[in-house]
């Protein structure tokens, strides 16, 4: 007898626009958005998304599924296209704004954009961009929140943001396919072309419900935007915030004292960022506890021991999450059980330092050796994590071998691949040692190089630091650390390096040390293959 039932009242599409919908109704008086001295309620918010979604298909003349890209800093034309976008069926994609002209073209172009939404501060890209393009996309120039902004450019014949939005009707239309194409993400491309991640409205929507309960969001929740909204849609918390009636709190350039002063003065309860954001957060002359608790999110790179208790202090509770563009953005958090809270402080330090168990719309988690069997969890053995459930991309924008490429068979149908190197630990906690190409294969021996730049981390004198393989005679690969100091610091390389090996062990212990600012991403992730480039420059291997 078959089990199948059907009924009248399921299955609603799900779509995250639903959630600026219940807001309104919920929260419509209340304080949506702060964006400098603006000040807007949840129905005027939802009433610009209404008119944006409208603008762009009577004034621009876009259909469902057209493609869009937006250009700017975290400032409320950025918020609203993740809403009025969808609205309207129109597929938006978020760019870098810290990538190159040309590398913004190659995106745009490979997207298929037909419209170019721009901020005024990058209006000359723009510019740029248009200029590179054979197919006309069109601008759409929106106004300097706090004041105007004259970089020099005609942009006369290009669309005004604030007067479209003016003339515009509402419009609306129904998610129909839960399924279809929301948002196209590009990931970093450090291998080649940035691949283009289709997200769907219903992984959105389970992944913004999965962090509404695991950053603890509520009404009173005012969500500061450190992290970029062009980052897998900021980690879908645009969705989250809204979801809860938050308040959004728009932060167009990210400095530590800026963060210090919002949580002072607007109350910020919650914040994203990478672990370099939260270093300088911590080195800020303004550091001081704050006033309320705070709580933090951080990924892109294990936040060390010695940051986690640095933070603690400071009446800020940070939680570990793991993810990547493939997966919504978080797809792991370091779920903290309450027995824990009776270990030393190092400790609790050392198991929130671990990415975690997969979130509650994410299936149990796998690290998996070459075969494709798990390994066993005995935080020692290491494999490549594999992840599936609904916060796991639709696949890459026409690249279907690449789709496949980070497929694997598994229970339950295909798994994708993620890179990364961890172990398992007792209860389905992964802890990610290394990505596969970070490895460092030092003598015949496997070298983490988050394990060395923990050691590193540990020393008082170490603000940042980060370290790749370098190649070397004897013992083909070895260690190499790249350091910020603290200001003032007089610590050497040899001083370093006792210091490591006072830590772990000492054959892990850097070979060299330099000292100087570190490159990153748009993100704050440190990107590791720019300083293994500078080691491996005159070698037609990388590896050795």
């Amino acid at each position: 007898m078959s089990t199948d039932i059907s009924s009248p009242f399921v299955p609603v599409p799900m779509s995250p626009v639903a959630y600026l919908d219940r807001a309104r109704v919920v929260h419509g008086d209340r304080l949506a958005v702060i964006d400098g001295p603006i000040r807007r309620t949840y129905e005027e918010f939802a009433d610009r998304c209404e008119r944006l979604a409208g603008a762009a298909v009577t004034e621009l003349g876009l259909q469902a599924g057209d493609k869009v890209s937006v250009l700017a800093p975290n400032v409320s034309m950025a918020l609203e296209a993740t809403f009025a976008f969808p609205m309207a069926q129109i597929v938006f994609n978020a760019l870098n704004s810290r990538l190159s002209e040309p590398e913004l073209a190659w995106i745009v172009e490979h997207a298929g954009a037909k419209v170019l939404f721009v901020d005024p501060e990058l209006a000359d890209v723009a510019v740029g961009i248009q200029k590179r393009l054979d197919n006309g996309i069109r601008l759409v120039i929106s106004s300097h929140e706090y004041g105007t902004v004259d970089n020099g450019v005609d942009v006369s014949n290009n669309y005004a943001y604030e007067t479209l939005l003016a003339n515009a009707m509402p419009y609306r239309v129904d998610v129909t396919n839960e399924h279809n194409l929301l948002s196209l993400n590009y990931t970093s491309g450090t291998t080649g072309n940035p691949k283009g991640v289709m997200y769907s409205h219903r992984g959105a929507y389970m992944n913004a419900l999965a962090m509404v309960a695991q950053a603890g969001l509520d009404s009173d929740a005012v969500f500061l935007w450190t992290l970029p909204i062009f980052h897998c849609n900021g980690w879908c918390f645009p969705w989250a915030v809204t979801a809860v009636g938050g308040t959004h709190v728009m932060l167009r350039t990210l400095d530590p004292a800026t963060v210090w002063k919002r949580i002072h003065e607007d109350g910020v309860t919650h914040f994203n960022a990478a672990p370099t954001v939260l270093i300088g957060l911590v080195n800020d002359p303004n550091a001081a506890p704050a006033p309320h608790k705070v709580k933090i999110a951080t990924g892109g790179a294990p936040p060390s021991p010695t940051l986690i208790s640095q933070l603690s202090e400071l009446n800020i509770d940070v939680t570990h999450l793991y993810g990547l563009t493939e997966t919504y953005g978080p797809s792991l958090i370091c779920d903290w059980r309450s027995e824990w809270n009776d270990l030393p402080t190092d400790e609790q330090a050392k198991i929130k330092a671990r990415q975690g168990v997969g979130t509650l719309v994410t299936a149990p988690i796998r690290v998996i050796d070459a075969n494709g069997d798990d390994v066993p969890a005995d935080g020692e053995t290491q494999g490549e994590i594999a992840i599936r459930g609904n916060n796991v991309m639709v696949g890459y924008y026409k690249d279907p071998d690449a789709t496949a490429a980070a497929s694997i068979e598994g229970p339950g149908g295909k798994w994708f691949r993620t890179g990364d190197m961890a172990v398992m630990h007792e209860h389905g906690y992964a802890e990610v040692r290394d990505r596969a190409k970070d490895v460092i294969i030092s003598g015949g021996e496997n070298i983490a190089s988050i394990e060395v730049e923990q050691a590193l981390a540990s020393h008082p004198d170490v603000v940042e630091c980060a370290v790749v393989a370098a190649p070397d005679d004897q013992w083909g690969e070895v260690p190499a650390a790249f350091v910020v100091l603290r200001t003032g610091a007089e610590t050497s390389e040899a001083d370093l390096v006792e210091h490591v090996k006072t830590q772990i062990a000492r054959f892990k212990a850097p070979k060299t040390v330099t000292f100087g600012d570190l490159p990153k991403t748009a993100t704050g992730k440190i990107q590791k293959f720019a300083l293994r480039e500078t080691l491996w420059a005159d070698r037609e291997r990388r590896i050795n």
